[in-house]
């Protein structure tokens, strides 16, 4: 919902390390994929209960996401980045309600419902950025991102504070998961609403 505010600080912060990086013959693809691995190792870590570890590894692949753009952004954005930086995103975010169903069968129906909600928002999003590239369409709210960003009540921000409160306030989780699943079905059916209305020839 935020997302567009907050990416012009988030950039001027993450400048400097990001050209650090580029000097140092450091590819963004490398960072996208070295952030990935560690964003997996969330996994295990919750499904063990090290909730606090869970967090760095999940603050740490959030960190690595911001950097890899703007490193790219300082020595060309490619196909490639863009590709694997929305895919292996949606596929992390996922892993996180999957570690917390694996900590507690209480959790399991919480996150499945959660997963679910994902989905929605992730089909939704990926489904409009397709259409919207073959018709040439621009987002003006994230004109520097690699393929059409459509917003949404549930974008980057709000993700990532919430998966923080569930690692911060495990026993919480379950609420937590069907109030956020619950946000997120609303940004899939304005989702669909837009690409009705956008993609409509009548």
């Amino acid at each position: 919902m935020i997302d567009a505010a907050l990416l012009p600080p988030l950039r001027a912060v993450l400048d400097a390390p990001a050209r650090a990086l580029v000097a140092r013959g450091v590819a963004a693809d490398q960072v996208t994929l070295v952030g990935f691995g560690i964003g997996l190792l969330a996994l295990p870590a919750l499904w063990l209960g090290w909730y606090a570890l869970a967090l760095v590894l999940i603050l740490a692949n959030r960190l690595a996401d911001g950097l890899d753009g703007i490193m790219a952004r300082h020595v060309g954005a490619t196909d490639r980045g863009a590709f694997l930086d929305i895919a292996l995103d949606f596929f992390f975010y996922a892993t996180v309600p999957l570690g917390f169903a694996l900590a507690a069968p209480e959790n399991a129906v919480a996150a499945a419902v959660l997963i679910c909600a994902f989905i929605g928002t992730g089909s939704s999003f990926l489904a409009f950025a397709v259409i919207a590239a073959k018709r040439g369409m621009q987002s003006d709210a994230f004109p520097a991102k690699g393929i059409f960003y459509l917003g949404g009540l549930t974008e980057g921000f709000e993700t990532i504070m919430v998966l923080t409160v569930m690692c911060l306030f495990p026993a919480w989780f379950v609420p937590l998961a069907f109030a956020f699943a619950g946000a997120c079905m609303v940004t899939t059916v304005l989702r669909w609403l837009q690409g009705w209305r956008a993609f409509s020839d009548v």
